[in-house]
């Protein structure tokens, strides 16, 4: 397991915990990307893979998540997270001046990584994108039409065919496990259709990863919101019988070896 340090940044509505995995003299900086209701603390391995692939690796705990101030999982315009997540690369900037970052944003992080692309794209040298809430998604649509939200938690066999996943997710204590929260929700439903609204990420390579079991963020949707965002630099890896996490997955060192390799070519190009 890597080495690893933590920061406070000042967010646009609090505090804001990154995690940091330093390297010595890396090849370009990760930014990762966390998804609804986790932690960066779930990416321990990714960063692991990362690290040894010449990355040092950043990342935050969004607001309301994790070691982060505010209330759990509230999220009033994820606009302001973008904005934190730009405070992180900012502190991995300082420590590694002139090195390229490639961000990777995972579920919601991958709403958050595109927007961010879109926002900051001139400045990264590559967008990874893991299961990613663009496009079509029905689910904030479907619990919003409720007078009170169901209080229905996740069925963590849909994270990843290992059970273990599963298992050490329903014990995180850093992990939400109570219901969605309207104004988070509703805020979701206005991010992707910013996101729709304002085009492509022009020459930004992208790679787009997803599990085609996927019943969190199911492909066919995503495939809609990366037809609107990717741009002439694209690359599609869709894992048969992969659920949700594919960085999570039983097959999750391929995965691992996709991005490392996407990596290489456009960093190293």
């Amino acid at each position: 397991m890597a080495d690893s340090r933590e920061h406070t940044v000042t967010g646009t509505t609090g505090s804001v915990v990154a995690r940091e995995w330093p390297c010595e003299r890396p090849r370009y900086v990760a930014l990762l990307v966390h998804g609804y209701g986790e932690h960066i603390g779930r990416y321990e391995y990714v960063a692991d893979v990362l690290t040894a692939h010449g990355a040092a690796v950043f990342g935050p705990d969004h607001i309301g998540h994790g070691k982060s101030a505010g209330e759990r999982v509230l999220v009033e315009d994820f606009e302001d997270v973008v904005s934190d997540v730009h405070a992180v690369e900012e502190l991995a900037r300082a420590a590694y001046p002139g090195v390229p970052v490639v961000l990777i944003g995972h579920s919601m992080g991958g709403l958050i990584a595109a927007r961010y692309a879109q926002r900051y794209g001139a400045g990264l040298a590559a967008l990874v994108l893991s299961g990613p809430v663009l496009g079509v998604w029905e689910l904030p649509h479907t619990l919003l039409a409720y007078d009170e939200l169901p209080d229905v938690p996740i069925d963590t066999d849909l994270l990843s065919r290992d059970p273990e996943v599963g298992a050490v997710y329903a014990a995180d204590p850093l992990v939400w496990h109570g219901p969605f929260k309207r104004p988070t929700l509703k805020a979701t439903v206005r991010a992707l259709e910013t996101i729709s609204k304002h085009g492509d990420v022009g020459r930004l390579p992208l790679l787009w990863v997803h599990g085609d079991d996927d019943r969190i963020v199911p492909l066919s949707g995503s495939r809609t919101g990366i037809e609107e965002l990717r741009g002439a630099d694209w690359v599609e890896r869709v894992y048969p019988g992969a659920r949700h996490e594919v960085f999570n997955e039983t097959n999750k060192d391929e995965v691992l070896a996709d991005v490392t390799g996407f990596v290489d070519r456009v960093v190293m190009s």
